[in-house]
């Protein structure tokens, strides 16, 4: 599970933000209604879901950039040469392009805290290190220091100096060792390769098939539930041209390859059967799509992140898929929305609602309901931020008068 994210200097980010899935201290009777929403490890309260709020433009979605980038440098880095600039803008105002990048993240993987931690620009890797609390007590298992030395913990990493030759400054020492076949390093590659999902999949790829004969019966009950009439899903394969790109030569060639395409059964329409790609709503088919990520970490007790999630979905199906994510065992979800109705004290904890504000000069902000201390449980939160009280929702001046002279001029 992850206990907290921690960023800088990346995109509109500047300095450093905090996503923290550790509970506050609320011990009030909206709270204690809301105890499915929280989970606990070694006594400590973990929230299941942390959603962020706040307008257009504000960070949102370089949040979600700034985290798939990092997980991506631990699961690809490996792979990087000579050549290599990484995929990421530091924030460009004020100077901050010139400075370095980090990334932290405090998480669970088989029952043992991990702290991991590096710090890179857009050429190369400065800093790295690796903590664990096998005991309650912070170890050091790597530390990978900025003039290049590095120092390790005993016993916790086999032959590390022949990982340390093979490591370069585009690669992070935790990749490298895991593609060297290092026990640790390969545990917690696949803690972010298995999961810490991020986002979802292309449900015409014939790797959903496995999930979907796995979930169908419970997918077919979500979809009842969500006031769908919707009674049966097949899938089946099928093969269509896709082009192939063959160095030398001008023209395009195409090669048949397989992919999944699902129909669909209506009630009191047994026999007729509805193509999902194309004659189902938008909302039917997102929430399909969400539905076999989403059941598949629960299942398997996964985190995943989900930017605007509920686009195209009705306001009770986002409240379902929440339901989802808070009746688990210890599954969690990041997610961002424009739903203001989802703002509701008595469906989230103030520690899960955060929100994300742009500052007059132009670097993304942070901060949960719970910062502010003059917010009562009784007050509605919705209409407080909709009135602009938490400053992370767009003042528009869209009188029609306004717009009359937008028009003229």
């Amino acid at each position: 599970m992850i206990l907290k994210i921690e960023f800088e200097n990346f995109f509109s980010i500047r300095d450093r933000i905090r996503i923290d899935f550790r509970a506050a201290n609320i011990n009030t009777a909206l709270a204690r209604e809301l105890k499915h929403n929280v989970l606990e490890w070694n006594g400590i309260p973990i929230l299941k879901s942390v959603g962020l709020f706040g307008p257009n433009a504000s960070g949102k979605s370089n949040i979600f950039k700034a985290i798939n980038f990092c997980c991506r440098m631990i699961l690809d880095s490996h792979l990087y040469n000579e050549g290599t600039v990484f995929n990421f803008e530091p924030f460009k105002f004020d100077g901050w392009s010139d400075k370095s990048s980090k990334f932290l993240i405090d998480f669970v993987c088989d029952s043992v805290e991990y702290e991991y931690s590096f710090e890179l620009t857009k050429e190369r890797i400065l800093s790295e290190r690796l903590y664990h609390f096998p005991v309650g007590r912070r170890a050091k298992i790597f530390v990978r220091s900025s003039d290049g030395k590095y120092s390790f913990g005993a016993g916790a990493i086999t032959k590390p100096s022949d990982v340390v030759l093979n490591t370069s400054n585009k690669n992070l020492f935790l990749s490298r060792a895991s593609s060297m076949n290092r026990e640790f390093a390969q545990r917690l590659y696949r803690y972010f390769m298995n999961q810490f999902m991020l986002g979802l999949v292309n449900v015409n790829e014939m790797m959903v098939l496995d999930s979907f004969n796995t979930y169908k019966k419970v997918i077919l009950k979500a979809l009842e539930i969500c006031d769908t009439d919707i009674t049966d899903i097949e899938a089946r394969k099928e093969q269509v041209p896709a082009p192939v790109v063959i160095p030398g030569q001008s023209e395009l060639s195409f090669k048949l390859v397989d992919v999944l395409k699902f129909k669909t059964v209506h009630r009191n329409q047994a026999k007729v059967m509805f193509d999902m790609d194309m004659e189902e709503s938008n909302g039917t088919r997102k929430l399909f799509q969400i539905l076999i990520r989403l059941l598949d970490v629960v299942k398997y007790r996964k985190s995943i992140m989900l930017d605007e999630f509920d686009t195209g979905l009705h306001t009770r199906l986002a409240d379902f898929i929440l339901d989802l994510i808070h009746a688990s065992a210890e599954s969690q979800l990041l997610f961002s929305s424009h739903n203001t109705n989802l703002i509701d004290v008595k469906r989230l904890r103030r520690d899960q609602i955060v929100f994300v504000n742009k500052s007059m000069d132009g670097a993304t902000e942070v901060y949960s309901l719970y910062d502010f201390k003059d917010f009562r449980e009784n007050m509605d939160a919705e209409k407080g931020y909709i009135q602009g009280r938490f400053d992370a929702v767009p003042y528009v001046d869209s009188s029609v008068e306004s717009i009359k002279q937008l028009l003229e001029g």
